[in-house]
C-alpha cells in the first residue's frame, strides 16, 4: 500500500505534477512528511495539501474488513488450496474436507493408539485414482520405526475399496505408488531430505508421511526428550517443503511421561523393556507431546489420538478454521472408523490433554486388528 504511485491515485492533474516534480512519487513519500513540510516543498497552500493527504491516505489504506469476512475469506482459501479426504465424516467436516494441502499435520498420542494406521490409509486414499475421490499420485513414507506394513495396507483397500482391489493387478499397482524411505539416523534423514524436496515434483508425489519425528530425535539423544535446537532446521525445511509443493504434509508425534521429579521417558520406548510393564493410568495427568513447543508452534492441524476409560478418541486440537472437536473411533478391517460423526466440542485443559487411561490394546500390525 506504501508503494502505490501517487500519479496513479486520481489527484488533480495540477497537484499531482507538483508531487512528481518534486520528486514525491509513492504514497510513502508524502505520508513521512507534515503537512507544513509538504507545504514548503510544494509551495502550496495549506488546504490543497491538506486534501491531497487525505485523498492519499484514504486511496493507500486498506478498507476495514469485519471478523466475519475474514473468516469467510479464510474458509474459502482453505478449500482453493485443496484437501486430502480422510473418509472419516465428522473429521473432514471439521477440516472443511481433510488434511489440508501445503501445511503440516501432527498425529500425536501414545504408542500403539493408531497413528500408524491412519498414516497408512492417508497413504493409501492419496494413491486412489481421482475418479475414487483420491488424489492419483505418489506417496513418500518415511518409515523411521519400521512400522510400514504393504500387506495391512492392501487390507484397508480391500475392505475399503473391493471394486478397486479386486480387479486383477491393482493392488500391486496402489502398493507402487508408496515410495518408503527407511531412514536409520537423523543424520540419514537430513541428507536425504534435498533429494525429497526434489523428488517431490519428479515423481509426481500428492503426500509425504513421516513416521515419526520422534523417534529419529529420541534416536540421537537417548532417553531424555528431544533438545529443541536440534529440531529448528528440520522444523523449517518441513514446513518449506509442505509450502512448496502444496501438497499434505502428516507427521507423527509420540508422547513422553513427565514426573513430579520432571524426568521424562518415551513410552514406546518402554514397550521395548525387559522389564514388567508400568500401569498405564498412572501416567495419565503426565503425558506430553514428545517434541516441544517450537515444533508445536510449526504445525497447522494437530490430531490427537488418546484413550479413555477403553474408549479411543482422535481430538482435532488445533486448527484456524475450526473449534476443538472429538470423535469416539475405533480400528477396523477398513482402518480407523469413526463411532460418532457428530463429535463433541471440547473447551478448557482437555484441548490440550493427552489421556492413556483403561488402554491395553496393541495393534497387530499383520491384520491391523488390536488385541
Amino acid at each position: 500500500m506504501a508503494n502505490k504511485l501517487i500519479s496513479q491515485m486520481g489527484l488533480p492533474k495540477s497537484i499531482a505534477n507538483v508531487f512528481a516534480a518534486r520528486n514525491i512519487i509513492t504514497a510513502k513519500d508524502a505520508l513521512s512528511l507534515t503537512e507544513f513540510e509538504l507545504m514548503e516543498l510544494l509551495d502550496v497552500g495549506l488546504a490543497e495539501v491538506t486534501l491531497a493527504l487525505a485523498h492519499i491516505s484514504e486511496i493507500s489504506c486498506p478498507s476495514f474488513q469485519t471478523a466475519l469476512s475474514l473468516l469467510e475469506q479464510r474458509i474459502q482459501n482453505e478449500y482453493l488450496a485443496g484437501h486430502l479426504p480422510t473418509r472419516l465424516k465428522g473429521l473432514d467436516a471439521a477440516l472443511c474436507g481433510g488434511i489440508p494441502f501445503g501445511v503440516v499435520t501432527e498425529l500425536v498420542g501414545p504408542a500403539g493408539i493408531g497413528k500408524t494406521q491412519f498414516c497408512l490409509k492417508l497413504a493409501l486414499l492419496a494413491s486412489l485414482p481421482s475418479s475414487y475421490g483420491g488424489l492419483d499420485g505418489r506417496v513418500i513414507y518415511i518409515d523411521v520405526e519400521s512400522k510400514f506394513s504393504s500387506k495391512r495396507m492392501i487390507e484397508m483397500g480391500v475392505n475399503s475399496f473391493p471394486e478397486i482391489f479386486h480387479t486383477e493387478g491393482m493392488a500391486k499397482e496402489m502398493a507402487g505408488r508408496i515410495l518408503v524411505l527407511q531412514p536409520a539416523s537423523l543424520f540419514e534423514f537430513t541428507e536425504s531430505l534435498q533429494q525429497i524436496k526434489v523428488s517431490l515434483l519428479q515423481h509426481h508425489v500428492k503426500l509425504l508421511i513421516i513416521d515419526s519425528m520422534t523417534a529419529l530425535v529420541s534416536g540421537e539423544n537417548g532417553q531424555g526428550p528431544p533438545r529443541q535446537h536440534a529440531l529448528g532446521w528440520h522444523i523449517s525445511f518441513i514446513k518449506s517443503l509442505a509450502e512448496f509443493s502444496r501438497i499434505p504434509v502428516v507427521v507423527t508425534n509420540q508422547v513422553r511421561s513427565q514426573g513430579r521429579d520432571e524426568a521424562s521417558r518415551y513410552l514406546f520406548q518402554d514397550q521395548n523393556r525387559t522389564d514388567a510393564p508400568e500401569d498405564p493410568t498412572s501416567f495419565d495427568s503426565h503425558l506430553v507431546a514428545a517434541l516441544g513447543i517450537q515444533w508445536a508452534h510449526a504445525v497447522s492441524i494437530r490430531l490427537v489420538l488418546e484413550s479413555r476409560s477403553g474408549q479411543r478418541f482422535i481430538k482435532l486440537a488445533k486448527s484456524s478454521i475450526s473449534s476443538p472437536m472429538a470423535f469416539l473411533f475405533d480400528i477396523t478391517g477398513s482402518g480407523i472408523s469413526l463411532l460418532d460423526d457428530d463429535g463433541v466440542e471440547m473447551t478448557g485443559p482437555d484441548i490440550n490433554a493427552i489421556n492413556f487411561q483403561g488402554h491395553s490394546g496393541i495393534i497387530n500390525f499383520d491384520t491391523g486388528m488390536t488385541r
